[in-house]
């Protein structure tokens, strides 16, 4: 095969030879007399003009690189992914369950997305958008960005003979003809913080990130990124097939991350092979697919495709988002690949969230941890871009309706109060847990020797007898004690028995504490089973056979021959 080495010295017709030979290699006789020709040498290097000898790796893309990935096995996606109808993918479940592991949702019904007809062809997408809009091309093989016309690309699509894979995952539509047969699912719209933040009379120009149809033929590949500013991400498979490769935004994996893309030879090293697991996951026709922010994740196209998809901020991963966009800082991602005016957007939505924090607490609400720990994380972010070191790199994306310095200000009062208030709980909780084990303890000793005696069946002496039982306030306070310790000591306690236990003045507290037997005076039977060192000093002898605790207790709570106490329905 030959191809041309000068891929932008030549044009046909008004046609750059780069967007010729992509469209058909048209003038191709012409073209290589200008240009001149080189035999391809590799199928493995971005650089096909290299002599194959075989010293150097694979690079991603390529020929050799996309048949090797084919072959590979991965782990299922189906070990992390969540699969969901559409109606239940609800902000109240995100705001529950959080937004950390990738959803699909296999049908289209109930997610609020209005998309074309599947027979919705590239054809159709020029007729909409307009052959002459100019749109960003990857060479695959080479892993290159190039520009061409929609026209171009259309025609190239439609060929069966491509001379190159090339592909298309940028066209954002937000403001053609086509946008009006498009609907975003309703999750994304609820959520993103251009819909709900980004005010009217911003002089920012709104980010368009919500929109994008992406054309790719057999074997385009998208190697390992996170999305620009930690968006979360929704997928739609209009027609085809896409395969994603995912990996969890751990800590160590962000790490990795980060030395893999500054790495001079990023383009030889499979970032799935870094990391302990790279997840595979098939997106078919009709299947949507939403990806959370901050994982990393490939994409590699296994047929002819069309899909729809989006990007959107929100509040349920603030820290994360931030973090993304401090580490694309790091890279020096051009603008052109971050998300459109990242920090204005969030002193938008730092403005917006300290009023709702104030309105919550004048109400009496706690807001929920999610939206705390985001606030908290905004509110670290600004503070470090006010440094004086930093303000003059970070001044021009502050809103003219922002006093960032009183914000940063009002943002610390509130994250105070809150803490305050959650300490304040925490203590409380940790006090009656206290409280709550210290009864539990006493409870379970009492039972323990109520269980010892019905097995032995023998007196116990005044050890066995813990004397820390005060007054009962009520009937029902000593049933319900007596009840636990014989629940335990695995009896049960019937609620139709005739009750025992006589309610007693409180003003006896002093002689009870000193004879536990005093507050069931009236009960000679369960007085005897506190007193039972002394001999009985009033009321009847008990009756032959009934000299034992157990055969005393049995008698108070009116136990059957077998040992089981009655149970009355």
């Amino acid at each position: 095969m030959y191809e041309i080495s000068s891929m932008n010295e030549a044009s046909c017709g008004g046609i750059s030879y780069e967007q010729g030979s992509s469209a058909f290699g048209l003038c191709c006789c012409l073209l290589s007399v200008i240009a001149g020709v080189k035999k391809r040498r590799n199928w493995h290097r971005h650089d096909y003009t290299e002599v194959d000898d075989g010293s150097k790796p694979v690079q991603a893309g390529t020929r050799a690189f996309v048949k090797e990935l084919r072959s590979r096995v991965f782990p299922s996606a189906d070990e992390i992914i969540v699969k969901m109808h559409g109606s239940q993918l609800t902000q109240r479940y995100l705001e529950k369950h959080g937004f950390d592991v990738p959803i699909m949702v296999p049908r289209l019904e109930d997610l609020g997305l209005r998309l074309p007809s599947p027979d919705f062809s590239v054809m159709d997408v020029e007729r909409y958008v307009g052959g002459d809009k100019v749109i960003d091309v990857i060479d695959v093989a080479r892993q290159a960005d190039s520009k061409m016309t929609l026209h171009n690309y259309v025609q190239y699509f439609m060929n069966p003979n491509r001379p190159k894979v090339l592909n298309v995952i940028s066209l954002e539509f937000s403001d053609t003809k086509m946008s009006e047969l498009v609907e975003v699912p309703d999750i994304a719209r609820k959520l993103s913080w251009v819909e709900n933040y980004w005010p009217d009379d911003s002089v920012f120009p709104k980010p368009f990130v919500q929109k994008y149809c992406l054309m790719g033929v057999q074997d385009s590949y998208t190697d390992f990124h996170i999305d620009f500013g930690g968006t979360s991400v929704w997928y739609h498979v209009l027609w085809g097939e896409k395969i994603f490769y995912l990996i969890k935004p751990t800590n160590e994996n962000l790490a990795l991350y980060e030395s893999w893309s500054s790495s001079v030879t990023q383009s030889e090293v499979f970032f799935g092979d870094k990391v302990d697991k790279c997840y595979r996951c098939v997106v078919k026709q009709g299947h949507t697919l939403f990806v959370p922010t901050g994982w990393i994740h490939a994409v590699l196209t296994s047929q002819d495709c069309m899909a729809f998809g989006g990007n959107f901020l929100h509040n349920l991963n603030i820290g994360m988002q931030l973090r993304c966009y401090e580490m694309e800082k790091r890279l020096k991602t051009p603008d052109l690949f971050k998300f459109p005016f990242f920090e204005a957007i969030c002193w938008f939505v730092a403005k917006s969230l300290l009023e709702t924090l104030k309105e919550l607490k004048e109400d009496g609400f706690q807001p929920q941890t999610y939206l705390v720990q985001g606030v908290k994380a905004l509110h670290t972010a600004l503070k470090v871009w006010m440094k004086k070191e930093l303000v003059s790199e970070h001044a021009f994306e502050i809103p003219d309706n922002v006093r960032p310095g009183h914000l940063i200000k009002e943002l610390s009062k509130v994250i105070r109060a809150i803490e305050k208030i959650n300490f304040a709980t925490e203590d409380s909780e940790s006090s009656g847990d206290e409280k709550k084990h210290e009864i539990t303890s006493n409870f379970k000793e009492e039972s323990n020797i109520v269980r010892n005696l019905l097995q032995k069946g023998q007196k116990p002496s005044r050890n066995e007898i813990p004397f820390k039982r005060e007054c009962p306030t009520s009937t029902s306070t000593e049933e319900e004690a007596i009840q636990g310790m014989l629940s335990m000591a695995g009896l049960h306690y019937s609620t139709c028995l005739q009750r025992q236990i006589q309610s007693t003045d409180c003003s006896g507290e002093k002689n009870s504490l000193q004879d536990p037997s005093s507050c069931h005076s009236n009960n000679p039977e369960l007085r005897q089973l506190y007193r039972c060192d002394k001999p009985v000093e009033f009321g009847k002898r008990p009756k032959k056979g009934m000299a034992t605790a157990k055969q005393r207790l049995g008698k108070i709570l009116k136990l059957n021959r077998n040992g089981h106490a009655r149970f009355f329905v």
